[in-house]
């Protein structure tokens, strides 16, 4: 292969990454762009006469705040449920070998093949009987019924990496097996239970068939269902303050991520100095 062609195909390669970079950037433009043009639309436009108006219109309790709190106690309990079952049920797939341990790890990934809109009509129906519509301890289980196969998946192969000779040694000095698991596993893991919390938390804040289907009242939906009220009848769309509280809505995500990175950092320095 000549200099010239190598030369080529770099410039290609070059081409379609900035296509494909322009494909992310051109959303994200208009979100910056738009959540501070008085008069925006669904074009990308630099604004005549900037100015915050958009973002003083959402950041209300009914339009914002309150949404907000609702998606974040939706979001961070399913969250949790999940990491905690996971934990739990990844434990003796990855310490104890079984011959049924194969298919029940194929089972689990068969579960996340299934798309979550083919059992919300029975998922409705039993909610209706059980009388737990309207409820969001009732949603977060369901929520997190859903992420468990992923999840168990996900901390069965983060916790197959921690060395079980570590565990061993804390039971010849008299650890229980949960006890191993508190002091010594769950430490060692903890970029992967991160990983494992972010995956189940931003699924659960993207959620909006869910949480529309089995929370009725306006004050228990989160934003996900709630960004709906920016569009309004015949079309109408106020651009605006859509970008605005997209912006916003994706604050906590932001923070959650640069939380969890730096808590990782320190388990990483922890697997370090331990297995040193």
């Amino acid at each position: 292969m000549t200099a010239r062609n190598v030369r080529a195909r770099s410039t290609w390669a070059d081409v379609a990454l900035l296509l494909t970079g322009a494909c992310f950037l051109l959303p994200l433009l208009w979100l910056v762009l738009g959540s501070v043009d008085p008069s925006a639309g669904h074009a990308v436009k630099v604004p005549q006469q900037p100015g915050l108006d958009n973002f003083a219109a959402v950041l209300t309790p009914e339009l914002l705040f309150r949404p907000l709190w609702n998606s974040l106690l939706l979001s961070a309990g399913t969250g949790l449920v999940t990491l905690a079952a996971a934990v739990l049920a990844a434990y003796p797939l990855s310490r104890y070998r079984s011959r049924f341990t194969t298919p029940f790890m194929y089972g689990i990934l068969f579960g996340t093949c299934l798309p979550i809109t083919a059992i919300m009509v029975p998922v409705y129906g039993l909610f209706v009987q059980l009388r737990l519509l309207d409820s969001l301890p009732a949603t977060v289980l369901f929520l997190a019924a859903t992420s468990l196969p992923m999840a168990i998946w996900m901390t069965r192969n983060f916790m197959d990496a921690v060395p079980l000779a570590l565990e061993e040694a804390a039971w010849v000095d008299g650890a229980s097996r949960l006890a191993g698991l508190r002091s010594i596993v769950l430490p060692l893991m903890g970029p992967g239970l991160g990983v494992v919390f972010i995956f189940v938390f931003i699924q659960a804040w993207g959620n909006f068939f869910v949480p529309f289907v089995l929370l009725l009242s306006e004050g228990r939906q989160p934003a996900a269902v709630s960004i709906f009220s920016f569009f309004g009848q015949h079309g109408a769309v106020a651009y605006g303050q859509l970008a605005a509280f997209s912006i916003l809505y994706s604050v906590p995500v932001l923070a959650l991520y640069a939380i969890v990175a730096r808590g990782s950092g320190n388990s990483l320095a922890l697997s370090g100095a331990v297995r040193g």
